[in-house]
């Protein structure tokens, strides 16, 4: 059979890549389950190398190359806290990439007809896809039209978003939910535009109606990302994860390439379901998450009164050495601080001293799914002892202390108390029922979502203000 071997190659790496996400589901197989990807997409890229396709050498080997250099460098270099960012960043150029593939196939669907109308020799002096679309029939074209159109609107839809995530989550752009003028009937419109170009496009074949569902689309993506606030970015990097699935999955059916499609219906199918699994936990609408319609107000919100009492590494050691029962909850201050190795010092010094030592995991703590996981599994943390909150969210009234470090959005009494606060009916962890709450924070600033807290504020809380890594720095000189 003609190239038997890469339709083998193919098969056995979807095999890996799905064995990949299976083992990403847990920290004790996620290193093994990593390597197996990477095994995955080295046998699919020299498989394709040599392939249906094969050829241009000169150009695909140093393109290769060059990319493998310059994502190495990449990943060797971010640190945990701008992973998000790498991320995003990641799902833009998966989108870019959609959009030039449609429009290459779209050059090339031109190429051919006009080497059909020609006859002779024309048609062989086209490339492979080419002449795979010079074997196509007038239903077939139509189909491949409608493929790669949308690959290139959910490819530009994906970019433009992608973008925008990456920029509200480097700070560049910000957090707040912003919406032009019209609000949902921009984006409305821009979707009805998109398919009145569909149609036109599939009848005329012209590039112009295919330019207008571009622009269309990355206006879409632009502006769904920017009206959504900055306590649910989470949720937006695991929906543009599953765009840039689908986006590859498109590309996979105009190329006719079956493991692009079934690789791209992997990622999106799994980057779709944990949408809807961090928007159960944090109790919004998946079809408002993906329409872009949440993170913002209703109303004014709640006022919050009293003052926030500061302590010392004296006072919170005191506490430490009286309590027998201690939850950590740690968030995005302590990646930026890089405090997880201190956090797990003092962690291992606690239970040495027979106190019963917890980690609660909030599902969108940090700006990326698992963000805290990775970072407390790098720091040697036990995995038993990291709980997720449906598991420890009842043990807080029996707790002695609970140690906040750098969370604010996930322990807001106000998803509880104030109906018209953005994270209003978002689950949270309800630290401050444990008998003393210790908060350490840079300063009296409102975290990455703007959003004032009432914890900081309660009889039971105390401040222990300074950069993380510095203050449990000081606190383990207290504690031996």
């Amino acid at each position: 059979m003609e190239f038997g071997f890469t339709i083998a190659a193919y098969v056995v790496a979807a095999v890996l890549f799905i064995l990949s996400l299976g083992g990403l589901s847990g920290q004790e197989s996620a290193k093994r389950a990593v390597w197996y990807g990477i095994v995955g997409m080295g046998l699919a890229v020299a498989a394709t190398l040599i392939g249906p396709g094969s050829g241009l050498w000169w150009l695909s080997v140093p393109l290769i190359l060059g990319g493998g250099v310059i994502g190495y460098q990449l990943a060797s270099k971010v640190e945990m806290t701008q992973m998000p960012e790498l991320v995003a960043g990641m799902h833009a150029l998966v989108g870019l990439a959609a959009v030039f593939v449609g429009f290459n196939a779209h050059f090339e669907i031109g190429n051919a007809a006009e080497a059909v109308a020609m006859g002779g020799d024309a048609v062989k002096e086209l490339g492979s896809f080419g002449k795979l679309i010079a074997k196509k029939t007038p239903v077939e074209i139509n189909i491949l039209l409608v493929e790669l159109s949308l690959g290139v609107w959910i490819g530009a839809v994906t970019f433009t978003g992608s973008v925008i995530a990456y920029g509200k989550l480097s700070g560049k752009v910000t957090s707040a939910a912003q919406k032009l003028p019209g609000g949902h009937m921009l984006n409305a419109g821009a979707a009805g535009l998109s398919l009145l170009c569909l149609i036109w496009y599939l009848n005329s074949g012209g590039i112009f109606p295919l330019l207008i569902l571009t622009l269309a689309a990355l206006f879409i993506g632009y502006h769904l990302i920017m009206g959504i606030g900055g306590a649910d970015m989470p949720v937006v990097v695991s929906m543009l994860n599953s765009y840039s699935g689908w986006a590859a999955a498109a590309i996979g059916f105009s190329l006719g390439n079956d493991l692009l499609i079934v690789v791209g219906a992997l990622v999106g199918s799994s980057g779709a379901i944990l949408s809807y699994i961090m928007c159960k936990a944090m109790n919004r609408s998946f079809v408002s998450v993906i329409l872009g319609g949440f993170g913002g107000t209703t109303g004014p919100a709640m006022e919050v009164e009293g003052e926030q009492i500061a302590i010392d590494a004296d006072g919170v050691a005191q506490a430490l050495d009286e309590a027998d029962s201690v939850i950590i909850i740690p968030g995005y201050g302590m990646a930026v601080a890089q405090a997880q190795q201190n956090v797990a010092e003092l962690t291992r010094r606690l239970r040495a001293k027979g106190k019963n030592v917890r980690f609660a995991i909030h599902p969108v703590a940090g700006r990326l799914p698992g963000h805290m996981n990775v970072l407390l599994a790098e720091a040697k943390v036990p995995y038993d002892i990291v709980m997720e909150m449906d598991e420890i969210n009842d043990d807080f009234p029996d707790t002695d202390v609970a140690i906040v470090i750098g969370s604010n959005d996930i322990v807001n009494p106000a998803a509880q108390e104030d109906p018209n606060s953005p994270i209003a009916g978002m689950p949270v962890l309800e630290c401050w029922k444990a008998k003393q709450v210790f908060v350490s924070k840079r300063g009296q600033g409102t975290g990455y979502s703007g959003i004032e807290n009432p914890l900081f504020y309660k009889e039971n809380t105390r401040m222990f203000y300074g950069d993380a890594k510095a203050s449990l720095d000081t606190l383990l000189t207290k504690i031996t």
